[in-house]
């Protein structure tokens, strides 16, 4: 099992509730989740099938959103 963490900007429950769909559709997402109590909004995201950190950026981008690898 592989952790990757990114510094975002989703900020809130309705920031959260957009990137959702494209998230919850990326292949070799076992779980993920927002800190959004953290002033830098940590994505955690749990793979276990090589899923590069390119693709959880771009995903987060389609909605809006920036991520940063950590």
């Amino acid at each position: 099992m592989e952790t990757l963490k990114f510094k975002t900007n989703i900020k809130c429950g309705g920031c959260i509730a957009t990137v959702t769909p494209a998230l919850d559709t990326l292949n070799g997402v076992n779980k993920w989740e927002v800190d959004t109590t953290n002033p830098d909004k940590i994505l955690t995201v749990e793979t276990d099938s090589g899923l590069k950190a390119e693709q959880v950026v771009a995903a987060v981008k389609t909605k809006g959103y920036s991520a940063e690898l950590l």
